[in-house]
């Protein structure tokens, strides 16, 4: 009978669990400058200032308050330097393992700032456009009427009163919003644009050798569906096989069939231009906090806050594809976010700008683990082994 046939297991839910280790307990704490990651606390600090004392500190229920971060802050300023740099963050934080349930590991992947080229105009080789984030998107988060969905999110528009899906990405490369005006820049490759929106910032490189920073601004709520897994599907390309460059290769070599399966992400990324003084400093991520290559990590919101430092130990590509994968063991801070990034364990490592970055986070896929540094006398309990 149906009823009595075995049911298939079902995957244990996603739950960040935390046990308390010491500074030894770092896989080469001890070797790694800290001063970067200071530099980056310190970023990330600084847009704590005006939000009030009783803000939670993220989605992640685990950061706490605002304010249980202020002394935190208060001592990282005017730090400098590696010496300064590992006496405050031993005397001031915790460090803890973090898993995901009983498991210790998970996947870090790298990503980067590219440069397209652009026109202000559309004509020529310039005909793909970048859009602003349209009017009528409206973004829900759902925390706010489910506690059991914080951290969940949804975006749509608002037709007869009730909300429905946006636009997908195969129906406004289509000519959804052709009508709209929301084209910020027009850029000449339909490829690097669709690595744009997944990247979710970048630099346009115009013609008379002036450039301008793009971030991300919104999404259309759709969910973000990885391509590699389709061509894989296609048996274009092995499971091992599968990096940004191998799939940039089978989209250039396959030019008929690139939309296609382009259109398999339904997810479409919103920008806006950076302003000049902001722009700067460099790319900017979830956090609204410029980006330090090798030091910022994006991480699911869900379970861990931005602010938080983490210590991982992972791998990655050397720039030359020829030598071997370098370890990573390396203290980060939690600044930006992305819809690949799920898991209490899970990590996406910025690696700057240009093309020795891309080519260190087009090929980083690799297993790690990492460590989570919370202020001392933060309440953890909830998440303790």
């Amino acid at each position: 009978m149906q009823a009595c046939a075995p049911q298939p297991e079902r995957p244990e839910p996603d739950r960040l669990v935390l046990r308390p280790v010491s500074f030894h307990d770092l896989p080469g704490w001890e070797a790694d400058d800290l001063s970067a990651a200071l530099q980056a606390l310190q970023r990330s600090c600084a847009s704590l200032e005006e939000r009030a004392d009783d803000e939670p500190l993220d989605i992640a229920p685990l950061g706490g308050r605002v304010g249980d971060w202020r002394a935190v802050c208060a001592d990282a300023a005017g730090l400098k330097g590696a010496a300064q740099a590992r006496a405050f963050f031993e005397a001031r934080f915790a460090p803890y393992e973090a898993l995901n349930g009983a498991e210790a590991e998970g996947l870090f992947t790298g990503y980067f700032e590219p440069e397209l080229r652009g026109a202000t105009r559309a004509g020529g080789r310039y005909g793909v456009p970048l859009y602003a984030r349209p009017d009528d998107l409206v973004t829900v988060d759902l925390g706010l009427f489910r506690s059991a969905l914080v951290g969940e999110r949804v975006a749509g528009r608002v037709t007869d009163g009730a909300l429905e899906p946006y636009a997908t990405r195969a129906e406004i490369d289509g000519g959804a919003l052709t009508e709209e005006g929301l084209e910020l820049v027009w850029v000449d490759d339909p490829v690097d644009a669709f690595f744009l929106h997944i990247q979710g910032s970048g630099r346009i490189a115009f013609e008379d050798g002036t450039s301008r920073r793009l971030a991300y601004a919104a999404t259309n709520g759709h969910n973000y569906f990885a391509i590699g897994r389709r061509l894989v599907d296609l048996g274009a390309l092995s499971r091992e096989d599968v990096t940004m460059p191998a799939i940039r290769d089978w989209l250039a070599a396959n030019p008929e069939r690139a939309s296609e399966v382009m259109h398999e992400n339904a997810s479409y990324v919103f920008f806006r231009w950076l302003e000049e003084e902001q722009a700067a400093d460099g790319p900017v991520g979830a956090q609204g906090v410029a980006l330090t290559a090798g030091r910022s990590l994006a991480v699911d919101r869900r379970f861990v806050p931005m602010t938080v430092p983490i210590w991982l130990e992972s791998a990655a590509p050397d720039p030359d594809p020829a030598r071997e994968d370098r370890p990573l063991r390396r203290l980060m801070v939690a600044q930006d976010s992305g819809g690949a990034i799920r898991g209490p364990v899970r990590g996406d490592v910025f690696w700057g700008t240009g093309a020795e970055a891309g080519a260190v986070a087009g090929r980083m896929k690799h297993q790690g683990r990492y460590w989570l540094l919370l202020p001392r006398g933060l309440d953890v309990s909830a998440h303790l082994d």
